[in-house]
Protein backbone atom coordinates (compact mmCIF):
# COMPACT_ATOMS: atom_id res chain seq x y z
CA UNK A 1 0.00 0.00 0.00
CA UNK A 2 1.42 3.41 -1.09
CA UNK A 3 1.58 6.55 0.86
CA UNK A 4 -1.24 9.48 0.00
CA UNK A 5 2.26 11.48 -0.54
CA UNK A 6 1.82 15.38 0.07
CA UNK A 7 -1.52 17.08 0.47
CA UNK A 8 -2.93 19.17 -3.26
CA UNK A 9 -2.87 22.61 -2.92
CA UNK A 10 -5.53 24.66 -2.58
CA UNK A 11 -6.99 26.19 -5.67
CA UNK A 12 -8.82 28.52 -3.48
CA UNK A 13 -6.67 31.81 -3.54
CA UNK A 14 -5.86 33.29 0.05
CA UNK A 15 -6.83 36.58 -1.06
CA UNK A 16 -10.24 36.11 -2.31
CA UNK A 17 -10.62 34.09 0.59
CA UNK A 18 -10.16 37.19 2.41
CA UNK A 19 -12.58 38.70 0.47
CA UNK A 20 -15.23 36.41 1.34
CA UNK A 21 -15.00 36.65 4.93
CA UNK A 22 -14.78 40.43 5.07
CA UNK A 23 -18.01 40.66 3.13
CA UNK A 24 -19.60 38.14 5.18
CA UNK A 25 -18.40 39.90 8.56
CA UNK A 26 -19.56 43.09 7.23
CA UNK A 27 -23.08 42.43 5.81
CA UNK A 28 -23.48 39.87 8.35
CA UNK A 29 -23.84 37.12 6.41
CA UNK A 30 -23.01 33.64 5.29
CA UNK A 31 -22.29 32.70 1.60
CA UNK A 32 -23.01 29.48 0.71
CA UNK A 33 -20.75 26.46 -1.27
CA UNK A 34 -21.96 27.96 -4.68
CA UNK A 35 -21.22 31.85 -4.07
CA UNK A 36 -17.64 30.81 -3.11
CA UNK A 37 -17.22 28.17 -6.24
CA UNK A 38 -18.42 30.95 -8.45
CA UNK A 39 -15.98 33.25 -6.78
CA UNK A 40 -13.55 31.04 -6.80
CA UNK A 41 -13.89 30.55 -10.87
CA UNK A 42 -14.19 34.22 -11.39
CA UNK A 43 -10.85 34.44 -10.02
CA UNK A 44 -9.38 32.20 -11.63
CA UNK A 45 -11.01 32.22 -15.14
CA UNK A 46 -11.58 36.28 -14.94
CA UNK A 47 -15.21 35.99 -16.20
CA UNK A 48 -18.01 33.55 -16.54
CA UNK A 49 -21.34 32.99 -18.48
CA UNK A 50 -24.70 31.26 -17.01
CA UNK A 51 -24.00 27.75 -18.79
CA UNK A 52 -19.93 27.58 -17.33
CA UNK A 53 -21.76 29.02 -14.07
CA UNK A 54 -24.36 26.02 -14.68
CA UNK A 55 -21.36 23.12 -15.55
CA UNK A 56 -19.41 24.66 -12.36
CA UNK A 57 -22.37 24.34 -9.80
CA UNK A 58 -23.75 21.27 -11.65
CA UNK A 59 -27.27 22.64 -11.39
CA UNK A 60 -29.72 23.93 -13.89
CA UNK A 61 -29.06 27.63 -15.86
CA UNK A 62 -32.00 29.19 -14.16
CA UNK A 63 -29.95 28.16 -10.54
CA UNK A 64 -27.02 29.68 -11.93
CA UNK A 65 -28.17 32.65 -12.90
CA UNK A 66 -29.92 33.17 -9.84
CA UNK A 67 -26.52 32.96 -7.92
CA UNK A 68 -25.05 34.85 -9.97
CA UNK A 69 -27.29 37.79 -9.85
CA UNK A 70 -27.07 37.23 -5.88
CA UNK A 71 -23.41 38.31 -6.43
CA UNK A 72 -24.35 41.25 -8.25
CA UNK A 73 -27.11 42.36 -6.09
CA UNK A 74 -24.06 41.99 -2.96
CA UNK A 75 -21.65 43.73 -5.27
CA UNK A 76 -18.90 41.05 -5.30
CA UNK A 77 -19.64 40.79 -9.27
CA UNK A 78 -20.67 42.69 -12.25
CA UNK A 79 -22.62 41.79 -15.41
CA UNK A 80 -21.99 42.51 -18.70
CA UNK A 81 -23.76 42.24 -21.82
CA UNK A 82 -26.70 40.98 -22.34
CA UNK A 83 -29.34 37.48 -22.32
CA UNK A 84 -27.00 34.93 -24.02
CA UNK A 85 -24.22 37.34 -24.30
CA UNK A 86 -24.24 38.25 -21.06
CA UNK A 87 -20.69 37.52 -18.98
CA UNK A 88 -19.70 38.00 -14.97
CA UNK A 89 -17.34 39.53 -13.93
CA UNK A 90 -15.31 40.16 -9.97
CA UNK A 91 -16.46 44.29 -8.99
CA UNK A 92 -14.10 46.50 -8.91
CA UNK A 93 -15.20 47.05 -5.14
CA UNK A 94 -13.89 43.34 -4.72
CA UNK A 95 -10.92 44.00 -6.40
CA UNK A 96 -10.37 46.95 -4.43
CA UNK A 97 -10.72 44.88 -0.90
CA UNK A 98 -8.03 42.97 -2.81
CA UNK A 99 -5.76 45.52 -2.80
CA UNK A 100 -5.67 45.42 -6.58
CA UNK A 101 -7.71 47.88 -8.39
CA UNK A 102 -5.87 47.95 -11.17
CA UNK A 103 -6.17 44.24 -11.85
CA UNK A 104 -10.08 45.10 -12.08
CA UNK A 105 -9.13 47.19 -15.64
CA UNK A 106 -7.41 44.74 -17.02
CA UNK A 107 -9.91 42.44 -16.26
CA UNK A 108 -12.96 43.93 -17.67
CA UNK A 109 -11.45 44.45 -20.73
CA UNK A 110 -12.76 47.08 -23.22
CA UNK A 111 -15.93 49.31 -23.12
CA UNK A 112 -17.74 49.33 -26.56
CA UNK A 113 -15.91 52.63 -27.58
CA UNK A 114 -12.46 51.09 -26.96
CA UNK A 115 -13.77 48.24 -28.86
CA UNK A 116 -14.48 50.47 -32.09
CA UNK A 117 -12.02 52.18 -31.79
CA UNK A 118 -8.94 49.11 -31.72
CA UNK A 119 -11.48 48.54 -34.82
CA UNK A 120 -10.86 51.45 -36.48
CA UNK A 121 -7.13 51.27 -35.86
CA UNK A 122 -6.74 48.01 -37.10
CA UNK A 123 -8.65 48.60 -40.37
CA UNK A 124 -6.28 51.61 -41.14
CA UNK A 125 -3.54 49.47 -40.83
CA UNK A 126 -4.68 46.66 -42.62
CA UNK A 127 -7.55 48.13 -44.74
CA UNK A 128 -10.13 46.15 -43.67
CA UNK A 129 -11.26 43.61 -40.76
CA UNK A 130 -13.21 40.26 -40.62
CA UNK A 131 -15.69 39.20 -37.81
CA UNK A 132 -13.08 36.75 -36.69
CA UNK A 133 -10.14 39.39 -36.74
CA UNK A 134 -12.78 41.97 -34.24
CA UNK A 135 -13.53 39.03 -32.24
CA UNK A 136 -9.76 38.03 -31.67
CA UNK A 137 -8.36 42.09 -31.24
CA UNK A 138 -11.14 42.73 -28.80
CA UNK A 139 -11.33 39.70 -27.18
CA UNK A 140 -15.08 38.83 -27.24
CA UNK A 141 -17.49 36.25 -28.81
CA UNK A 142 -17.96 36.16 -32.70
CA UNK A 143 -21.59 37.28 -32.00
CA UNK A 144 -20.62 40.22 -29.98
CA UNK A 145 -18.12 41.06 -32.81
CA UNK A 146 -20.92 41.06 -35.45
CA UNK A 147 -23.11 43.66 -33.70
CA UNK A 148 -19.56 45.68 -32.52
CA UNK A 149 -19.32 45.90 -36.59
CA UNK A 150 -22.96 46.01 -37.35
CA UNK A 151 -23.33 49.26 -34.66
CA UNK A 152 -20.32 50.51 -36.65
CA UNK A 153 -22.47 50.19 -40.01
CA UNK A 154 -25.61 51.59 -39.12
CA UNK A 155 -23.17 54.95 -37.75
CA UNK A 156 -21.47 55.43 -40.93
CA UNK A 157 -17.99 54.87 -40.48
CA UNK A 158 -17.17 51.43 -41.89
CA UNK A 159 -19.34 49.43 -44.73
CA UNK A 160 -19.89 45.91 -45.57
CA UNK A 161 -18.40 44.16 -48.72
CA UNK A 162 -19.27 40.49 -49.34
CA UNK A 163 -21.92 38.41 -49.14
CA UNK A 164 -25.16 39.16 -46.89
CA UNK A 165 -24.76 36.26 -44.87
CA UNK A 166 -22.19 33.67 -44.20
CA UNK A 167 -18.37 33.94 -44.48
CA UNK A 168 -16.21 36.51 -46.95
CA UNK A 169 -18.01 39.73 -45.31
CA UNK A 170 -14.89 42.18 -44.84
CA UNK A 171 -15.52 45.60 -43.55
CA UNK A 172 -13.68 48.59 -44.26
CA UNK A 173 -13.42 52.47 -43.78
CA UNK A 174 -16.62 54.22 -45.47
Amino acid sequence: MRSPGPPEKSTVDPSSASTVAVEQSQAGRILGLDELLILNALWQERSLTTPQASRLLQKPEPDARAVLERLVEMGLVEARGERKGRTYHLSAATYRRLGLPSAYVRRRGFEPIQQEQMVLQYVRAHGRVTRREAAELCQISLDQAYRLLQGMVKKGVLIQHGKKKGHGIRYALK
